[in-house]
């Protein structure tokens, strides 16, 4: 599927997609920033916590001090934001209005709470996906074949799922991944239909329409 550039102006949307741990959600964002075509921006958290080895900053996340990222949220420069463990991530507001307002689009990978905050912060310019398993049966078995955690993570894991399923209503779209390609070619087409949305480029439509009236 491939996207053309389209010669109305229009403001970019934000695409939240969230899923329980095993349900798919990692490997849509992967091939959704694969496809060139869709020039989507990845959504980059700040952080407090220590930076690993293996990171690299603006890459990876920002790495805030702890001053800092208060100074951020006090100021509501954050979109959302959550404490984890003991140190605090969140989404900073500048970098995303910046690709909104050069008409491009930005991915991000966060969870139901985050996705609230940012609905009622942009509710205009959001889009939220929400990613089911087949069956709690096939998300334990990919846990599983993942063999990244122990049995009791893994258990965890599905109790924590069951918690986020329940939180579907407050998304847009709702898709069942029982096939990766399927769902992908479904995320790809509510990104189109949601692009060509009249309030998000009513202004390019505008100036569409009166240069097609000024003609010949």
């Amino acid at each position: 599927m491939t996207l053309h550039q389209d010669p109305i102006k229009r403001r970019g949307l934000m695409l939240i997609l969230s899923s329980p741990s095993g349900a798919g959600k990692t490997t849509l964002t992967r091939d959704l920033l694969q496809d060139t075509s869709l020039d989507l921006t990845l959504s980059i958290s700040v952080t407090t916590r220590l930076r690993r080895t293996s990171e690299v900053d603006g890459i990876h996340y920002y790495f805030k001090q702890k001053s800092e990222f208060d100074r951020l949220r006090a100021a509501d420069d954050l979109l959302e934001y959550a404490d984890v463990h003991g140190n605090s991530y969140g989404t900073p507001r500048e970098p995303v209005e910046k690709v909104l307002s050069q008409g491009r689009d930005m991915l991000f990978d966060i969870d139901y709470q985050g996705t609230q905050q940012v609905q009622k912060r942009a509710p205009h310019d959001v889009v939220t996906i929400f990613i089911l398993p087949p069956s709690i049966r096939e998300l334990r078995a990919r846990l599983e074949r993942r063999a990244e955690d122990e049995a009791e993570v893994i258990a965890k894991r599905l109790v924590n799922a069951r918690n986020e399923i329940t939180r579907w209503p407050i998304y847009d779209y709702v898709i069942v991944n029982e096939d990766i390609q399927t769902a992908l070619a479904e995320v790809k087409s509510i990104l189109i239909a949601e692009r060509l949305k009249r309030a998000r480029s009513a202004q390019g439509i505008n100036a569409f329409v009166e240069k097609l009236l000024r003609e010949g």
